[in-house]
């Protein structure tokens, strides 16, 4: 008997929270439903922290169930106060048209547009933006208690800096989504980051007051460190999907150098290698570790960019580039972040003279930025992850902080 949705997704990790769970559970079971997701158009990549909800949405697929991606183009013109300290600015119709293009464009790498359960996408400023006003506030925002919307976590983390009244209509707006995709598409379930729970479950209870029926609600965990910190940053920046905003050796290498705690709930919920060969890859805790985050480095980065592309980055990160030998590691002491200081306490250089002129000569990269600067310095983040040190042709090193 085929292990049910649920429980698969649960057995990696990825459901946090969900309303009327029995319920979801038969629901779910032996038929298709529509389900969706929502998405803010504000850039024109996906980054690593959408990458959780992507490969949950590719699982429900696989499973029977049609995805649906709602783009917020309508909801984008009005801001998600969740997890901000300030207003978002508004955005133009054709840059959410091209935003919205970009991303079923990396969508369709973890689930299919194409079949009989195909997912598709719509944008809600297609029924948001010629709503009546007057005619909304009377037939939804009736059914809002203002005092219990308070309450809601996106609402409260903006109370002491102020909660602007556009941003307060947030809430009815994405519930109103959930009301029109179950009366369109007789969509039964919304999924999204577990930061979107009161959001998620206000449209729930809308469609059970409106409509007398039973929509559900679910939650993903958030991709985050052992440390609860969220992954997906670095000193660049976000990690995107996108090779030209992020480069795919750099996007290989984030992976390849979590920490060690966090490897084996990344390949749980990042790739689709089978649990039994988890634990199997997690199973040595000393350097042998090196193997599994290799294997995490290549398996990400070829769902994202192919398999060419994610050979390539794994090539490079080889000792010698092309001999097959893994980068040899050296650990330095102290919090140094000069680079020709670094060069030259790993003997990379001879002294730091000779660094220096290494650095003018070009003949030095951090990763792959090539340093011409005698000032350059690697950031924090890099000397507390690690990083990889190149010398011209013949000198490659992974650096790891003692």
């Amino acid at each position: 008997m085929a292990e049910h949705i649920l429980d698969f997704l649960k057995s990696r990790g990825y459901i946090k929270q969900a309303v009327y769970e029995e319920e979801l559970y038969a629901e779910l079971d032996g038929k298709s439903i529509p389900f969706y997701v929502g998405f803010d158009p504000t850039a024109d990549s996906l980054h690593v922290g959408h990458f959780l909800a992507l490969m949950a949405m590719g699982h429900l697929q696989r499973a029977g169930h049609k995805p649906i991606v709602l783009v917020g183009g309508g909801t984008a013109m009005v801001g998600d106060p969740s997890g901000r300290q300030d207003m978002r600015g508004m955005m133009t119709k054709k840059t959410i048209e091209h935003n919205s293009a970009c991303f079923q464009e990396q969508m369709s790498k973890f689930f299919s547009f194409e079949g009989d359960n195909a997912a598709i996408m719509v944008n809600n400023a297609d029924w948001l933006l010629g709503l009546n006003y007057v005619n909304f506030i009377r037939d939804i925002g009736i059914h809002f208690s203002v005092n219990r919307m308070l309450t809601a976590e996106c609402f409260k983390a903006r109370m002491e800096k102020g909660l602007s009244f556009l941003e307060f209509n947030y809430m009815l707006m994405q519930a109103y989504d959930y009301l029109h995709l179950y009366k369109t598409y007789n969509c039964l379930l919304q999924c999204g980051g577990d930061d979107q729970w009161s959001n998620i479950l206000a449209g729930a209870d809308l469609i059970r007051r409106k409509e007398g029926v039973t929509a559900y609600a679910l939650t993903f965990s958030l991709l985050t460190t052992s440390e609860g910190a969220k992954m997906g940053k670095t000193a660049k920046g976000a990690l995107w999907l996108n090779k030209k905003k992020t480069p795919v050796y750099d996007f290989y290498q984030y992976f390849r150098n979590v920490k060690d705690e966090d490897v084996e709930n990344c390949l749980k919920l990042l790739t689709y290698i089978d649990l039994k060969e988890i634990a199997n890859l997690v199973r040595y805790k000393d350097q042998r570790i090196n193997l599994a985050k290799e294997r995490l480095a290549f398996e990400v980065t070829a769902i994202v960019h192919g398999v060419a592309e994610a050979t390539l980055a794994q090539q490079k990160t080889k000792g010698a580039f092309g001999n097959g030998a893994i980068m040899p590691t050296k650990k330095i002491k102290g919090n140094t972040l000069l680079i020709y200081e670094i060069l030259a306490d790993t003997g990379v250089a001879p002294s730091r003279s000779e660094a220096k002129r290494l650095i003018l000569s070009g003949a030095v990269k951090v990763n792959e930025d090539k340093i011409t600067n005698i000032d350059a310095t690697i950031t924090q983040e890099q000397l507390e992850q690690g990083f990889d040190l190149h010398k011209g042709k013949k000198v490659h090193l992974r650096i790891e902080k003692e």
